[in-house]
């Protein structure tokens, strides 16, 4: 007797659960709170899920890379991709309240997991590390076209907005008003001349 067959699509049952764990945090979400929201049994679960819990937040953590890895792509075909990062940037002003709490679940790992577990925050350092290089790429061509002012590196400069990206995150639950971030924003890229 064979098994029941598995009828779901695993990249779409990886996002409803990453929105469960960008909302509660890894410690936080319980088991049945993802059985639920992916509407699966247990048994299913770990069929699919052989390294549980685990596995399943570092399938979600991979899936936000493949996110900034199509933004990366969307760069490398732009005409001005320092215009593209500023305006994904004025984005986060215009976000609903609800995006605004939630921040970024790869920074959020960064913070959550430091002390707890090293492999998860480390899987997260990378991928900000990427975003850091995809933002120095941009950053060169801007600086090549005369759209990126500022005499410091390219480097340090996507550096900067690494730690620009990580405080929004932040600030934007402090402050979740369009009009206030907005101010917060032009005055952050401001920087980039």
């Amino acid at each position: 007797m064979k098994g029941r067959p598995s009828t779901f699509n695993q990249e779409n049952v990886v996002e409803k659960a990453q929105q469960v764990f960008w909302q509660k945090g890894y410690a936080a979400t319980s088991l049945d709170d993802l059985l639920k929201a992916m509407d699966m049994g247990s048994g299913s679960f770990y069929n699919t899920f052989k390294g549980g819990k685990k596995e399943l937040f570092s399938k979600a953590l991979q899936q936000r890379r493949k996110a900034f890895m199509a933004f990366k792509a969307q760069l490398k075909a732009s005409n001005s991709p320092i215009n593209d990062i500023k305006a994904f940037f004025r984005s986060l002003a215009t976000a609903n309240e609800k995006d605004h709490l939630k921040g970024c679940i790869v920074s959020n790992t960064v913070v959550e997991m430091t002390f707890l577990d090293e492999e998860l925050e480390q899987e997260a350092v990378i991928i900000l590390k990427e975003v850091e290089k995809m933002f120095a790429w941009a950053i060169q061509k801007g600086k090549e076209k005369g759209e990126v002012t500022n005499p410091s590196s390219a480097e340090l400069l996507a550096r900067y907005l690494i730690t620009v990206w990580n405080g929004l995150n932040v600030t934007r639950r402090m402050y979740p008003n369009p009009q206030s971030l907005q101010k917060l924003i032009e005055l952050q890229l401001s920087a980039l001349g």
